[in-house]
């Protein structure tokens, strides 16, 4: 399974230069139906996208974008806030601090 990348332009740049090869990029107006395209790929294991970009989305399609268990979405950037351990636990399903 791959890691992929969806976002804008200047979101998915730092990506591809880190070398991710399943880049997807959207323009606002097209964001949301390409990302329930991205969402039935089989071969993609973790889709970062950006947090400013998911809270642009309809509730259903934010709420199907969390709730994906393949590919695991993790939303990425200031608005997700800075909870490692939360980020941590959603992406994978285990807690790894817990004592």
């Amino acid at each position: 399974m791959d890691i992929a990348v969806y976002g804008s332009e200047e979101f998915v740049l730092g990506f591809r230069l880190a070398g991710i090869k399943k880049i997807f990029a959207a323009k606002p107006e097209e964001y949301e139906p390409k990302l329930m395209e991205i969402l039935t790929d089989s071969s993609i294991g973790v889709l970062a996208i950006n947090s400013e970009d998911l809270e642009r989305l309809s509730p259903t399609a934010r709420k199907k974008a969390l709730d994906s268990i393949a590919p695991v979405v993790v939303p990425v950037g200031a608005g997700e806030g800075s909870d490692l351990r939360e980020k941590v636990k959603r992406a994978i399903g285990v807690d790894l601090y817990k004592k």
